[in-house]
């Protein structure tokens, strides 16, 4: 577990300071590689003063571990707003390319009409034209210099030009429909990307969503990501640290070093240990403190030799030589 806890930590911490470090590059952008410099080492400085201040709590000067607290916490913040930044970039980018979407088609529509102005111009200048002739032929002024069917052959250049006119705006029109459609494909799949967030505005207000809604969602949304992202990494790794002092290692140990005949012991689980700053450890037995050296003369001992005591000391140990186990007396 004690494992876990770490790599988890450290885990959660690379992947926030990732988000932070590009996030604050965002910002400076005049200067990348120093902003990536400074918050990588930053964050390690955060992590190891996290460690070494929850384990020397009790020995660090208070002037020196008021400025650690600011400082964690200060860097914390810095960490917290790199992230709210990358995903509000994240956010504004996506957001951006819908609007240049939007706009593309309503510049579209503007000039489908522009084109659909023209062809009914056309169409009227043509009806005009249509209505001369039919005049003449209401009175039955047909043939002739001056009859409908001469006023009809006048107007030929006319009416191919006319006609030019409209089959070239619906020509137009045809092409531009085939790229509103493209560009309406565009915007619905990014507003099915939207669509979580839209649909968490909608439960949160209760009514259909419009954009002022979802810009509040989203920037709440990262609020409660940022809350729980580099903060959690920092508690896991006091987890961590606090699990490290609180279970000191108890497998066998290598007592007694300069003796020529070493001893091997393994401490059982029930016994008390003590360990202080210099990683020393001290074994409490009977209401009775004892070193690692002392434990390792008492089994190197005859058992029937050593006081009471001792011999209490000798049972709850297995000795253990030259690869072997024994039992106590």
């Amino acid at each position: 577990m004690k494992h876990l806890i770490l790599f988890t930590a450290l885990g959660i911490s690379f992947i926030a300071a990732y988000y932070s470090i590009v996030g604050l590059a965002a910002i400076f952008a005049a200067s990348v590689i120093p902003v990536i410099v400074m918050g990588t080492s930053l964050e390690i400085g955060k992590l190891v003063s996290v460690a070494y201040l929850h384990q020397k709590w009790n020995t660090v000067p208070l002037l020196l571990k008021g400025y650690f607290i600011f400082a964690i916490f200060l860097l914390m913040f810095i960490t917290s707003m790199g992230i709210f930044g990358f995903l509000s970039k994240a956010h504004i980018e996506q957001t951006v390319v819908s609007g240049d979407n939007t706009i593309k088609i309503e510049r579209i529509d503007s000039q489908i009409k522009r084109q659909n102005r023209v062809i009914k111009d056309a169409e009227t200048v043509l009806y005009q034209l249509d209505k001369a002739v039919q005049v003449l032929i209401d009175f039955d002024r047909i043939r002739g210099d001056t009859g409908a069917i001469a006023q009809r052959e006048k107007q030929k250049l006319e009416r191919n030009q006319l006609s030019t006119v409209i089959n070239s705006a619906e020509n137009t029109i045809d092409k531009l429909q085939i790229d509103k459609l493209s560009l309406e494909k565009e915007q619905i799949q990014l507003e099915a990307e939207v669509g979580p967030i839209k649909y968490i505005a909608e439960f949160v207000y209760g009514e259909k969503a419009n954009r002022s809604m979802l810009e509040e969602s989203v920037k709440w949304v990262i609020i409660l990501i940022v809350i729980v992202f580099d903060p959690l990494a920092v508690c896991l790794l006091i987890a961590w640290s606090h699990l490290s002092i609180s279970n000191p290692k108890k497998e066998f140990v290598n007592a007694n070093a300069n003796t020529k005949k070493k001893v091997l012991f393994e401490v059982p689980k029930e016994v008390q240990v003590k360990v202080d700053e210099k990683r020393n450890k001290t074994i409490i037995i009977a209401g009775k403190e004892y070193t690692e050296p002392q434990i390792a003369g008492i089994l190197k001992s005859n058992f029937n030799d050593l006081p009471d005591d001792q011999k209490t000391v000798y049972n709850k140990f297995r000795k253990k030589k030259s690869g072997g186990k024994s039992g106590s007396a």
